[in-house]
Formats: C-alpha cells, sequence, structure tokens
C-alpha cells in the first residue's frame, strides 16, 4: 500500500505491568510463545503493503532494538524507506529529560521525520496492540467516509480501563460523543484500540497547532477538543484484540490463547505474523513426560508435566517437574521437583529443584529476568 506511512509508538510503560517492563517497554513484551507485542502492529503494516514504518521510542528500548534489528523480518530492511528507528535524541522540548506526557508530544521531535513522508496517508498506533486487522480496508474505510481522523475501536472492554477512550456513535458511524474513564454500560460505546489514521497534512496542521499552544494529549486536546471541527469517525473490529496494561492483562490474554478459536482469529493464513527469527531444534518431549493444552515453541526440552500453559522457545522442564496455567518466557529453566502454578517468568529465570511457587488467576507471581528461585 503505497498511500499509507506507519508511526507506532513504542515507549509506553504501564505501572502495572510491573517485572515484565523493568527492562524493556509495553511494544517489547514476548507474547504467544514466540512474539513480542509489537509483531502485531508491525505485521499488520507490513501486510498491508506498508513499505515505510517509523517506530517511536524513549527509554528502555535495548530489547526492542535487539528484536527489531534492520526490520529484515518483516522485509523492511530497505535501501529507500523501510523501518526507520525513532530515539528521543532530536527531541528539544522543555519536557525532555522525562516521559512523553502524551503523543502530540511525542511527535513534536519527529517534524522533520514527519515532512519527508512521501505517503498521503498516516496510521498511527500503540505498539502494545494485539491484533491481526486489515489495514487495506480500515483506509477504504476512511476514504469512503470522508473522515478527517478514523478511530478504530472494539465493542469488548478491556480489563483495565480506566484511563482508555470510549466513543459513542451516531447513524452513520460518526464519533458524537468521547469520554475517558470506565465504560458504564453506555449505549453505542466502543472503547478506543488506539490506531488512527488521517491525512499526512491533517497531521502536520495538528502537530503545528498543539506546539503553538503547549498541547500534547491526543485524546483530549485533539479528538475531544476538536469533535466539532473535525469529522471523526469510527472503524468497528471485530476481531480478537488484546490491549496488555497489567500483570493481570497479559497472563489473561496469554491464557485465552490456548483456545483454538482465539488462535484462529489471531493468527490468520492469509495475514501471517511476523517476529524475529530464531532458529531452533524441535522440542524434545521424554517418555516420562506429560503435556496437556499448552502452546509450547521451538527449542524446548520437556522431562516433566505441562499443563494448561505457555512455554517460549528453549524451555526446559525437568524430571518431576509440574508446570499448571503458567507463561514461561525464552530460557527459562525449571528443575527437578519444582511446582509452577499460575506463574509468569521473564526471559532466563531458573526455578531451582524442589521449589513451589503458586499464584492466582487474578493475581500471577510474576518473576523477573534473569532471577533465581
Amino acid at each position: 500500500m503505497k498511500d499509507m506511512h506507519g508511526i507506532i509508538f513504542a515507549y509506553v510503560s504501564h505501572p502495572k505491568l510491573k517485572e515484565l517492563t523493568e527492562r524493556r517497554t509495553a511494544a517489547s513484551i514476548p507474547f504467544g510463545g514466540r512474539y513480542r507485542c509489537i509483531d502485531f502492529m508491525l505485521s499488520n503494516m507490513v501486510n498491508a503493503g506498508i513499505n515505510d514504518v517509523g517506530v517511536v521510542m524513549r527509554e528502555s528500548y535495548q530489547s526492542l532494538l535487539d528484536h527489531l534489528g534492520s526490520g529484515k523480518d518483516w522485509d523492511l530492511a530497505r535501501k529507500r524507506g523501510g523501518l526507520k528507528i525513532l530515539p528521543p535524541f532530536g527531541y528539544a522540548g522543555p519536557h525532555r529529560n522525562v516521559e512523553f506526557r502524551g503523543r502530540m508530544e511525542a511527535l513534536f521531535g519527529l517534524a522533520d521525520y514527519i515532512s519527508r513522508i512521501r505517503q498521503e496517508y498516516v496510521v498511527l498506533a500503540d505498539g502494545e496492540v494485539v491484533a491481526n486487522l486489515s489495514l487495506e480496508e480500515v483506509l477504504d474505510a476512511h476514504i469512503e467516509s470522508g473522515a478527517d481522523i478514523t478511530c478504530l475501536c472494539t465493542p469488548e472492554s478491556s480489563e483495565d480501563c480506566k484511563e482508555e477512550a470510549f466513543y459513542t456513535l451516531s447513524d452513520g458511524g460518526r464519533i458524537s460523543e468521547i469520554t475517558v474513564g470506565p465504560n458504564h454500560g453506555a449505549p453505542h460505546s466502543f472503547e478506543t484500540m488506539n490506531i488512527f489514521v488521517m491525512s499526512k497534512q491533517l497531521l502536520e496542521n495538528l502537530l503545528g497547532y498543539c506546539v503553538a499552544r503547549n498541547l500534547y494529549h491526543f485524546n483530549r486536546d485533539v479528538l475531544q477538543a476538536m469533535k466539532e471541527k473535525l469529522k471523526l469517525c469510527a472503524y468497528i473490529f471485530n476481531g480478537y484484540c488484546a490491549r496488555l496494561t497489567s500483570v493481570a492483562d497479559y497472563f489473561h490474554h496469554s491464557m485465552q490463547i490456548l483456545d483454538p478459536v482465539v488462535r484462529s482469529k489471531l493468527f490468520l493464513r492469509s495475514r501471517g505474523i511476523h517476529t524475529k527469527i530464531r532458529d531452533e531444534a524441535p522440542t524434545y518431549y521424554s517418555p516420562d513426560s506429560l503435556g496437556k493444552n499448552s502452546l509450547v515453541a521451538d527449542g524446548c526440552f520437556i522431562e516433566g508435566q505441562v499443563e494448561n500453559s505457555v512455554l517460549f522457545r528453549g524451555v526446559r522442564v525437568g524430571k518431576g517437574a509440574v508446570v499448571q496455567n503458567c507463561v514461561l518466557m525464552q530460557d527459562t529453566v525449571v528443575r527437578s521437583g519444582a511446582r509452577l502454578s499460575y506463574v509468569i517468568t521473564d526471559k532466563e529465570v531458573t526455578i531451582n529443584e524442589n521449589h513451589m511457587l503458586v499464584g492466582h488467576s487474578a493475581y500471577p507471581i510474576a518473576v523477573s529476568k534473569g532471577a533465581s528461585v
């Protein structure tokens, strides 16, 4: 799709993600056995034929840089355009030493980059949105409706929606009301996916307007404040959508993908999800091992029992170990006799022999990267 340029905001780190974002942003969190959250939005853009994508970063982005590399795994390693990493070094605003206060402020330092965009339309998206959607259809709907901004939304509310925007729609899909906070059953109300399509010219105009007035919040200072001046239309996405804002949220959505129906909505043959390649041998199951209703990536070594769990690449489960209702990230080692239930381990965690960790579905235990328990 030569008419659209992608910008992904990959700097957000939700406080309730705690251990999962100690050394990374939410967009870099591993998800689904072999992916990172940003893989889904990046793949959505690539599958739509978008060849130019900018990734906005702020801090704690070493993990994301290592994962994205040159962009070759998404066919974005190009001489002209392709994947562009946009760190905060060019940002010269008065708040340059603190976190971005909003999406518009994140774009302040990218004025030169935005002015060089060759495409007519721009899609702005958060990097931690897990969904498989057709951006071609979104752009077609945007053009057909004559909207100034098309806002993607979903009828399903997230677990933690205290800071999310909700749209109330009038006839024809136009947004008539925008509220921020929990949805209290308002009719025709849909939660934002924080994905927006607009023209490059409008984005530049909005950026100039906000810079001149020290406005920085997209939902409040653009959508809410200009609702009467701009034609805002909603695109309702009825597929599977997950936004990871807390540890409980992450665990809930990780367990959901054990359902074949959910997987069929998220991993489509026609629109595959691309990620960084890590060549691994097939997973080994010993004769005494037991696996039940689990998603196990390549390169694992299973000698114990694994049930209702998601195991990333390179996980080792020793003899007599029991793993139930867990998410074990890359290269986690569960030694012999250990028992885990409702536990999330980050990368390279070691659970020592005969140790027991038991959480709850609403309060899973999260173990930081590289820890030995």
